[in-house]
């Protein structure tokens, strides 16, 4: 990855706290790693996201989750490898109150480990665990989300 793509893509991350999705739903990356390996989330509750029950609106606990590990392969694959969301299984395990968390990572291992994979077989659907946690460590939501990628065509 050169100089000019760590750039735009920190440019893009930060950004991201500026789209209106997320800026109005109270989410925000609040961290993540120089390789764009890891990315912190939070979700703050506020009356713009709280459901008839006072609580965290699931489509917020989703949304906070949604692409992250879509981010992480695509900035490290790079530009010879189509990368798209395709899956997603959500399990609301406890009502969301206050701040909530999510973390998301894949080492250098995991993503040589797909790249190597994706060469032999042309293609493939990964799936990657997440959870969403409260400010204490408490479940709120456990996700699995599957993320599509292929090489480009003529790239094989």
């Amino acid at each position: 990855m050169t100089k000019s793509d760590q750039k735009k893509f920190r440019m893009l991350i930060r950004r991201i706290n500026w789209y209106p999705p997320y800026l109005f739903s109270g989410i925000k990356v609040v961290q993540f790693s120089d390789d764009f390996t890891y990315f912190k989330v939070r979700l703050k509750l506020t009356w713009l996201n709280r459901n008839l029950l006072g609580t965290a609106f699931g489509g917020s606990l989703y949304a906070m989750c949604d692409p992250f590990f879509m981010f992480i392969l695509m900035i490290n694959l790079g530009r010879e490898y189509i990368v798209w969301d395709k899956t997603a299984f959500i399990d609301f395990v406890k009502p969301g109150r206050g701040t909530v968390y999510a973390e998301f990572q894949l080492s250098q291992p995991q993503i040589a480990q797909i790249k190597s994979e994706v060469d032999q077989l042309g293609k493939k659907v990964f799936e990657f665990p997440c959870e969403v946690k409260d400010e204490e460590g408490q479940l709120i939501s456990s996700l699995v989300k599957g993320v599509y990628v292929r090489k480009k065509q003529g790239k094989k």
